[in-house]
């Protein structure tokens, strides 16, 4: 199996400037035998200290104490812990470990505390809970202070476990300030890099983009371009049906069982992967050829919610628009989200007039004003004039009011075209991260016959 290679922000500075980032690189590694076992034992101490400064913060709420310090415990769960004989064991591991253990549950009670008082925005965040041997994701962090390197024969030498071989396919921009080791639910090991880097601006350019995301065209640009839907799990569903059922007819608790566990979470780990792998080189394409992007955004947890749930999920909206995000700000480009009650789709991008609901089977209307129009090639251009509009330096709003969108619109209609075979306006570079954007010309779309703009919860038509 090839490399799982991804960079990932995890922080950024200000929307249009290029202020010091902090990347995430992961690559695949392979430990041996032996390895393996310290990992194991460094996971579960790892586990064993944040459920015990869980519990010991809970029992003191209970009892009507007060808060336990950050330093109060760290004292009682690892130092003191280290001297009874019962946590004697948690000797054996790099102290680090332990430590960053800690850090992840008190961030954990501040995003609750945040999450609870207002000051964090967006869904609520439920409490910590405590760490189970059986999950799916076990995962320890190495800081500087551990002493960890990447030596000259490109080995990942981590303290008390080892020099674990590492699959490279680039080298780090910067020296990492910790990496995570992390065994997901395949049984695959990977090392996740954090460097601190700041990239040169792409050269300017005069092409601004608007997106429209759906279903059967995963992406509908401005200028025409369709992207059609890849469906990746679609198109893994027979194998995995196979395999779900293999799994049902095991005995629970049995060795075969948790064999084929294993094989179910493979096939999922692969269909994730060559979801993010295909995302990463269209968002990059997309960053590369325009100054501004614009998106709409969005109500994905929503529409998570509805029958389209499956397909909403393996079609990757958000994971996309965020690296469309962190991309822009790495390059110096412009990104923006447009408010998801704009009537984007039923609104003429030539006159400006809101017409009254179109149907979800109508592909192709025409406006009053003679010009006619394709569904979703239309809401990409309002989407881009919207995009436009929030960036203008006089600061006007020529956007309308925002109208509710009927109850039927998040639908799609059954008739509509399913093709996941291709990806019409881009062609796939295999070697790189990057694609090129093929010729955009309208020949050999079928705008009449896409059902890709039934995804919003609120005025979509």
């Amino acid at each position: 199996m090839s490399t799982s290679v991804d960079a990932v922000k995890v922080a950024m500075g200000r929307r249009g400037t290029l202020d010091l980032v902090l990347l995430r690189y992961n690559f695949r590694v392979y430990p041996d035998a032996v390895q393996r076992i310290a990992l194991a034992r460094a996971f579960g101490c790892a586990r064993v200290v944040f459920n015990d400064g869980l519990r010991l913060r809970q029992q003191a709420r209970e009892a009507g104490e007060g808060y336990v310090s950050d330093a109060e415990l760290s004292k009682r769960v690892i130092t003191q812990a280290k001297d009874t004989p019962e946590r004697a064991w948690l000797g054996e591991v790099s102290a680090v470990v332990l430590q960053q253990a800690l850090a992840d549950l008190n961030m954990a009670y501040r995003n609750f505390f945040a999450s609870i008082s207002g000051k964090h925005k967006g869904r609520t965040v439920a409490r910590p809970r405590l760490r189970l041997r059986k999950d799916n994701r076990q995962t320890i962090r190495f800081t500087r202070n551990s002493r960890f390197r990447v030596l000259d024969n490109g080995r990942l030498r981590l303290p008390k476990i080892g020099d674990v071989p590492v699959r490279w396919s680039r080298s780090l921009p910067s020296e990492a300030s910790s990496v995570t080791v992390i065994r997901d639910a395949a049984g695959r090991y990977f090392a996740s890099f954090v460097v601190h880097t700041t990239d040169a601006p792409l050269p300017a350019t005069d092409c601004e983009i608007g997106i429209d995301l759906g279903l059967t065209h995963f992406a509908v640009m401005s200028d025409g371009t369709k992207v059609t839907a890849p469906k990746f799990l679609r198109r893994a569903a027979r194998k995995l049906k196979r395999l779900q059922q293999d799994l049902s007819r095991k005995t629970k608790g049995s060795n075969r069982r948790k064999k084929a566990v294993v094989k179910v979470a493979r096939a999922h780990a692969r269909v994730a992967d060559t979801r993010r792998d295909w995302q990463h080189k269209l968002s990059t394409s997309i960053i590369r050829d325009n100054q501004a992007v614009y998106v709409e955004d969005l109500c994905v947890v929503g529409l998570g919610r509805t029958r389209l749930a499956k397909s909403v999920h393996d079609a990757g909206w958000a994971s996309f628009t965020d690296m469309l995000e962190y991309k822009a700000a790495r390059y110096g480009r412009t990104f923006a989200r447009v408010d998801r009650f704009f009537p984007s789709t039923r609104m003429c991008s030539d006159c400006g007039r809101v017409n009254h609901k179109i149907a979800l089977n109508v592909r192709a209307w025409d406006c009053p004003c003679g010009a006619a129009h394709d569904r979703d090639v239309n809401a990409a251009k309002n989407i881009k004039a919207a995009g436009q509009a929030d960036f203008n330096d006089r600061g006007a709003q020529v956007r309308p009011a925002s109208v509710p969108a009927p109850r039927g619109e998040a639908v799609t209609h059954p008739d509509a075209a399913c093709s996941t075979r291709s990806v019409e306006g881009i062609s796939v570079l295999q070697g790189g991260e990057d694609v090129k954007t093929g010729p955009r010309t309208p020949s050999g779309w079928n705008a009449t016959a896409s059902p890709g703009r039934s995804t919003r919860t609120s005025a979509s038509a």
